[in-house]
């Protein structure tokens, strides 16, 4: 809309050209916070726009050429040769306007595809081909009609090969458009690939290293429980000596070192164990309340890492959650419990605030900072990991209280 405004002052005031599309950029660029777009992207846009219309515009010189002679053909009075002369030019700009339409649908059905967040050497590299293209196209315009000593050289008169040629390299200029965002957008999402593997990956290295603290943990249990011999003479001896203070205390040193490798929820697996525990302590310190009904599927049919990457990350963005609610109506519920050959994950968190949801993945739009970005890579990798075993995950946000459901199908042994 802005361009048409400006191509029809450009006409009124003789501003063509370069000039035109210099303005026009500039205002696309300004206008991008109003648009709500990324100032890159934005210029990326224009040029996209400017190089498709120069496309069009010298595709349409060969047609130009041909359908101008046949319109001008046995025609001597004025009269005819002024009314073909504007139907030829109604049939080429229409022409024009349909295959100009038509490459800016192509690229725009590309770009829908995926958010492109561009940074300079990426739009930089993006750019070539385009700004190539309005290049040749404006150093073939003006070697179409050259005047000289009065005379008119016309390109297609002098060289009729160009007028294959032409629409042959039109054709690559924007097969190399197209190829280049295609190009582009795959390496985006081969980057978000590798990041949420990435993020998956030092998730699965943290809950194994703490196994490894768990399992020093127990490794202290069964010191203890060796050493309660020793622990039970000293007893003994306190007690012959009448040192019943000394044995109070004595004990009380001794429940404090056995709560230590305590864990207060079971749910039937080393693993969720370690993670359910460690969250809840987390939540407590915080003030939140937290309830765990959460027990591990008895089948075999599951991966301990690849629940305990669904739960890690969804109690960590309840965590999260919760931090900014005020104290008294922070509550986490956490359950998992097996349905035949189904295993449904659920937690619900207080929250504060409004969700919009992608309409492609279904997954929360991350609209503030990283910390919400971050949230939106944890619940891609519980749809990674849900995919994984046929499942799906169902995400709600109503009132104050936001709430992932993740099914999982028993996969079977082959």
């Amino acid at each position: 809309m802005i361009y048409t405004v400006l191509y029809f002052i450009g006409m009124a005031a003789f501003v063509y050209g370069w000039l035109c599309m210099i303005i026009v950029l500039i205002l696309l660029v300004a206008a991008s916070k109003f648009l709500d777009m990324d100032k890159e992207f934005t210029f990326f846009l224009g040029v996209i726009f400017f190089c498709t219309r120069d496309l069009s515009m010298l595709a349409m010189e060969s047609i130009d050429f041909l359908s101008s002679g046949y319109f001008a053909e046995k025609e001597e009075t004025v009269e005819y040769i002024f009314r073909n002369a504007a139907l030829n030019y109604v049939f080429v700009v229409v022409l024009q306007i349909t295959l100009f339409s038509v490459m800016l649908y192509a690229v725009a059905r590309l770009l829908k595809k995926k958010t492109m967040k561009l940074h300079i050497k990426e739009l930089c590299h993006l750019l070539l081909i385009p700004i190539t293209g309005i290049l040749f196209g404006n150093i073939i315009f003006r070697l179409l009609i050259v005047v000289k000593n009065n005379l008119v050289f016309q390109l297609y008169e002098q060289f009729p090969v160009f007028l294959g040629i032409m629409p042959m390299v039109v054709a690559l200029f924007y097969a190399g458009i197209l190829i280049t965002i295609v190009s582009y957008q795959k390496m985006i999402g081969l980057q978000e690939e590798k990041e949420k593997y990435f993020v998956e990956q030092q998730q699965v290295h943290a809950i194994q290293e703490r196994m490894e603290e768990v399992e020093q943990f127990y490794h202290g249990i069964r010191q203890m429980k060796h050493e309660m011999k020793n622990h039970m003479t000293n007893i003994k001896g306190l007690v012959r000596n009448g040192s019943y203070g000394d044995i109070e205390q004595y004990i009380d040193h001794m429940d404090e070192s056995m709560n230590v490798f305590e864990l207060t929820t079971k749910t039937g697996n080393t693993v969720t164990d370690v993670i359910v525990n460690d969250k809840q302590k987390a939540a407590e310190k915080q003030g939140i309340q937290f309830q765990s009904e959460f027990s591990y599927p008895k089948s075999d049919g599951y991966n301990a890492y690849d629940i305990g990457v669904i739960i890690n990350n969804l109690l960590q963005n309840a965590l999260e959650a919760c931090e900014k609610m005020a104290e008294g109506k922070r509550y986490i519920y956490l359950s998992g419990r097996q349905k035949k050959k189904f295993y449904v994950i659920n937690v619900k968190n207080s929250f504060e605030g409004e969700v919009t949801f992608d309409t492609k993945t279904n997954l929360p739009l991350s609209t503030k900072g990283k910390d919400i970005a971050l949230h939106g890579i944890g619940l891609s990798n519980v749809k990674r990991e849900a995919d994984k075993y046929m499942g799906d995950v169902d995400i709600r946000a109503k009132k104050n209280e936001f709430s992932v459901t993740v099914l999982l199908q028993e996969r079977r042994k082959i």
